[in-house]
């Protein structure tokens, strides 16, 4: 089977997705979901699409609550498509990359609804989740870095992807060690895969487009404009969050000695006593 043919089918399946939410939208209303309202969209993924997904996934989730699946079993199963994504990818086959990447992807957002529907969600599975989410990054974008590196430019575009992604999740984390809160930013996870994913299930349909003789940005535009527009916004989102996380750090250390009441210093025949300001004075014996 040609790779070809799995880009046209997951294209061919998110357009018919795609018409099919429409109309349910437009007979019922839009799929409206607590995560996505809390959450919002962003400039890079509207919130009309996140519910799109979730509205996609509700029937998966549904039947695997049913065959008495696990969170945890669902977030362990999301490594074995990533790992194959990336090993997809590594040979050029963008299209059975994204189809695998997708399965991964759906795997994880399946499991935090699985376990607010079973009413087991905990810190626990959160952790498992996180760690599985920097294993699946790093195999998709491991594969790209081994599929471009005989193309510098490209390969370098690569590296900041995934430096990036994992400098977003980090200065997050650490704004939360210490207890400030950093800014929403750009190019989170979900927002990161999405572009990625796109980017590989349409490169096969540019190269049938362009034919061999094009140069390889040009025959894999898709992939290469996904690769740079995560590169650049993500690595530009961490600096911003650092220099947020960082003001607000010295805004707090500021605060203890601008709100610092001062002492006051009383003299009483001839000893002196000092106490907090506000504070009754301590009696002086003569």
């Amino acid at each position: 089977m040609k790779d070809i043919h799995f880009s046209v089918g997951i294209v061919s399946l998110l357009v018919v997705t795609l018409l099919l939410y429409g109309v349910r939208a437009a007979l019922v209303g839009r799929a409206r979901h607590d995560r996505v309202d809390k959450d919002g969209g962003s400039a890079f993924v509207g919130k009309r699409f996140m519910e799109f997904g979730y509205w996609l996934v509700g029937p998966l989730v549904a039947s695997l609550d049913r065959l008495g699946a696990t969170p945890n079993g669902v977030t362990a199963f999301s490594l074995l498509p990533a790992a194959g994504a990336g090993v997809a990818v590594a040979f050029g086959w963008f299209g059975l990359s994204c189809v695998l990447a997708t399965m991964a992807a759906f795997a994880d957002i399946i499991d935090g609804l699985l376990a607010r529907r079973q009413g087991v969600s905990s810190d626990a599975g959160e952790a498992l989740d996180a760690v599985v989410d920097r294993y699946s990054e790093f195999f998709f974008v491991t594969g790209l870095l081994v599929y471009y590196r005989t193309s510098i430019p490209i390969f370098v575009l690569a590296a900041f992807t995934l430096l990036g992604g994992y400098m977003v999740s980090y200065a997050t984390v650490k704004a939360e060690a210490l207890a400030v809160t950093a800014p929403r930013g750009s190019m989170r996870r979900s927002e990161r895969a999405i572009y990625l994913f796109f980017g590989a299930g349409f490169t096969p349909l540019a190269e049938l487009l362009a034919g061999p003789s094009r140069p390889l940005v040009v025959r894999q535009a898709p992939m290469v404009f996904a690769i740079a527009i995560v590169a650049l916004v993500a690595n530009v989102s961490v600096i911003r969050r650092v220099r947020a996380i960082m003001t607000a750090i010295q805004r707090r250390e500021r605060a203890p000695a601008a709100d610092a009441r001062p002492e006051v210093t009383m003299r009483e025949k001839g000893a002196e006593v000092v106490a907090p300001d506000g504070a009754f004075p301590a009696q002086v014996a003569p």
